[in-house]
């Protein structure tokens, strides 16, 4: 990956209100009118703003339109991957380079619309930390598009708890302090609202424009779905082990707990029955520890883990109190405490 290809003469320390991160693989005739379009819709806001664009491995002429404007606009900031890498480590990629309090999603192929970008804006500064767009009068094929989206968008509500009628909306606004401290990868940027909700932050969502493609060709099709219920049961699984490990544990510990007591039952049967049953006997007695020690096994991982988790949890709630405490203290010693 290479961040700012022509960086060196501009400063890209000062942090912006409002970052704009913009994945781009192979859209070169949407790139000019894109920029253009988000300037038309930043400009009159009066905050101070940045656009990241990152090459996702293009093949056309998207990095050198890109590095055009670069050269043309303060605003641009480009970040190049060698290879593929798709989507979401392009965003994350975008995260990371990004300097904007707010930091703000969309596709390079003209489709998401970047007057919707205020809008979004708006209700982080009523007290959102994640606004997810709602592509609600969609312009996409309805079979290989819609009917698929709307599956997955019913099948990811139902297990994330998270009602969000179009996860896989690119166009999103985020605060800062949750694009820093939410690892993504794989397919997962569509799960970013539920990944969040689960740690408190308050998500909403927002119809906004989508509009018929007009350049290039789609780069999804049916082969994500697949990737997209992988990456689902992962984040399923993150976000409620991260919550109660101990109860997944004990869920995998319960059948060798019923083959504990089973073998043990048998095993008395058998010994009771004679001499002659002896062997089997010891057979089942042996099964019997073998299932016992991995119930016992598993109880204990659960508790490890539990303590684990709230060991970090106290280390993250202290170390929040040390900032507060710091911050209230700068602020007494200049004299705005």
């Amino acid at each position: 990956m290479t961040a700012d290809p022509s960086a060196a003469p501009r400063p890209s320390a000062e942090p912006v209100e409002v970052s704009v991160v913009v994945p781009v693989l192979d859209e070169e005739p949407n790139l000019r009118p894109l920029h253009a379009e988000i300037r038309a819709a930043l400009e009159p806001t009066g905050r101070t703003w940045e656009v990241v664009y990152v090459d996702d491995g293009s093949r056309d002429g998207s990095l050198r339109v890109m590095l055009e404007l670069w050269h043309a606009d303060p605003h641009v900031r480009v970040v190049q991957f060698k290879k593929r890498c798709g989507q979401t480590s392009a965003m994350a990629a975008g995260f990371d380079q990004s300097r904007g309090r707010v930091v703000v999603t969309l596709d390079g192929d003209l489709q998401n619309d970047p007057a919707d970008i205020p809008r979004l804006l708006e209700r982080i500064e009523a007290g959102a930390d994640i606004v997810a767009g709602w592509r609600k009068h969609r312009h996409d094929g309805f079979f290989l598009r819609k009917v698929p989206s709307r599956v997955a968008n019913r099948l990811i509500g139902f297990v994330t708890r998270t009602r969000i009628h179009d996860t896989g909306c690119s166009l999103k606004a985020f605060r800062r302090e949750l694009v820093e401290n939410l690892p993504i990868y794989a397919e997962q940027h569509r799960f970013l609202p539920a990944m969040s909700r689960g740690s408190g932050a308050r998500v909403e969502e927002l119809v906004v424009n989508h509009r018929p493609r007009r350049f290039g060709r789609s780069k999804y099709g049916l082969g994500r779905a697949a990737r997209v219920v992988l990456d689902l049961m992962t984040v399923k699984m993150i976000t409620s082990f991260s919550q109660h490990p101990l109860q997944y544990f004990a869920a995998i510990g319960v059948p060798f707990s019923l083959a504990t007591l089973a073998l043990c039952a048998a095993a008395v049967r058998v010994g009771v029955a004679g001499p002659e049953q002896r062997g089997l006997a010891q057979i089942l007695g042996l099964a019997f520890l073998l299932a016992f020690s991995a119930s016992v096994y598993f109880f204990l991982l659960g508790l490890l883990a539990e303590l684990v988790i709230k060991a970090s949890d106290l280390h993250g709630s202290e170390r929040g109190r040390r900032l507060a405490t710091a911050e209230v203290g700068a602020g007494g010693r200049d004299g705005r405490g």
